[in-house]
């Protein structure tokens, strides 16, 4: 199998917003490696499966080596995992917090590390963190300060990642995302979240991933965090 075909990375990858990039990747010819705790294997030879908590290092381990192992390279890492735990500040357990600086922000810098290190060998890569709009405009409608904190940081991660590694050829950008219709919101909540957003609806999976396409061929684009959240950023 030649190595020159591209290679993405993309955690959180079973469902949702993951499955939906695994997809767009695939019918833009690349070879993805999906990682998610609960991924299945699947028939597509181009496709591999690395089962894993993000947290945990030896998950991100695994999908680098293993994805190295079979195609060769690693030319995208999209840092789609998150978990998102709406309370008020003074009811958040340290289960929360731990859950949430765990896939957020760990799981974030295991991968990353790992996969920037294969890209400079190229001289040549791209990395997209999905964080939320909340991170510019909270709302009390939606109190979340450990989202804030732990996708905060990865906003100003990928403006401080985006100068280190410009000059040896790797891009880092993010999605910040309003309210998504996914799996995750019921469909009794999709009128209320609706009410969100200034373009008075929610967001599809679709509109995601037409944004992190854009920026997987923006090459001139690097440091930026593109909102996705129906106007929401513009409000405020």
């Amino acid at each position: 199998m030649s190595t020159e075909e591209k290679v993405a990375v993309i955690t959180g990858a079973s469902q949702g917003i993951g499955a939906a990039l695994v997809a767009a990747y695939r019918n833009r010819g690349y070879r993805v490696v999906a990682t998610a705790r609960s991924i299945k294997q699947v028939s597509d030879d181009h496709i591999l499966a690395v089962r894993g908590d993000i947290s945990d290092p030896k998950t991100a381990e695994r999908a680098i080596s293993e994805g190295l192992a079979r195609f060769g390279r690693i030319d995208t890492l999209i840092n789609n995992a998150g978990i998102f735990i709406a309370k008020p500040f003074t009811h958040y357990t340290e289960a929360d917090f731990s859950a949430m600086l765990g896939v957020n922000l760990a799981g974030f810098f295991y991968i990353t590390q790992l996969a920037i290190t294969e890209m400079e060998k190229r001289r040549s890569g791209h990395v997209v963190q999905i964080t939320t709009s909340l991170v510019e405009h909270a709302n009390s409608n939606v109190p979340s300060v450990l989202a804030s904190v732990t996708k905060g940081g990865l906003s100003a991660a990928t403006k401080s990642l985006a100068i280190e590694y410009a000059r040896r050829g790797i891009r880092v950008n993010a999605i910040a995302p309003g309210v998504i219709k996914t799996p995750m919101h019921p469909v009794e909540t999709h009128a209320q979240l609706a009410g969100f957003h200034p373009l008075g609806r929610m967001g599809e999976i679709s509109d995601i991933v037409d944004a992190v396409l854009y920026l997987e061929s923006a090459g001139f684009v690097t440091g930026e965090t593109v909102h996705v959240d129906g106007g929401q950023s513009a409000g405020h």
